[in-house]
């Protein structure tokens, strides 16, 4: 087990202050009905991985649109984010969303599917082997993860003042090979983010090894 961060570790005051003052905002950019969102079909899949009834975690659940999905689907769902408006915004929708960050997470075996998407890109590289650590041990042997996350090398902030951490689809299989997943897959595109600014993608699905899949 990775040892214990201190608090707030993966939080950054600026992301956090600009989630906070544009949860309204952001909230109407994200939603599937009015977004390309590429996040879409990849909900389909992680729907379709889990068992009926499932326990799905969704962790930096943003205003709750993919929560809420899952809700509707019949599974029940745990949801955090760090930012208390988008939380509000989450709630407001019907999703039970806690204020949480990744260094929170402390489960073991609890649930079937982790749908985490593009949270972690906002967690310094640094915190991620402890955060995919902890994602590792809160899925059951073969349960399903979704990633999102930001194509390239580094960190930096963008336009908007929000801190990104970025990797390369190598660094990543090594990263969750060494977090305990087994098979992984990862899906490679371009998408245009709030800023305005378009980049690479990473959309991986991954099963916690110890499972069928």
């Amino acid at each position: 087990m990775s040892a214990p961060r201190a608090a707030g570790f993966t939080a950054d005051a600026r992301t956090l202050a600009y989630y906070d003052a544009n949860a309204a905002d952001y909230d109407a950019w994200s939603s599937p009905r009015d977004a390309a969102r590429s996040e879409s079909g990849s909900l389909a899949r992680f729907l379709a991985a889990m068992p009926a009834g499932g326990r799905a975690l969704d962790l930096g659940c943003g205003a709750g649109h993919w929560a809420a999905a899952m809700i509707a689907a019949g599974l029940e769902v745990r949801a955090l984010d760090a930012s208390a408006g988008l939380v509000a915004e989450a709630r407001a929708k019907g999703v039970p969303a806690e204020l949480g960050r990744f260094e929170d997470l402390d489960e073991t075996a609890a649930f079937d599917g982790a749908w985490v998407s593009f949270s972690l890109l906002h967690a310094p590289l640094a915190a991620w082997p402890d955060a995919l650590g902890r994602i590792a041990r809160a899925l059951r042997p073969g349960g399903v993860l979704f990633l999102g996350l930001k194509e390239g090398e580094g960190e930096t902030r963008d336009r908007l003042g929000r801190r990104y951490s970025y990797v390369s689809a190598p660094g990543l299989r090594a990263l969750l090979a060494e977090a305990g997943f087994g098979t992984v897959e990862i899906e490679t595109s371009r998408e245009t983010g709030r800023d305005g600014t378009e980049t690479g993608i990473l959309l991986t699905f991954a099963r916690r090894a110890g499972g069928v899949g």
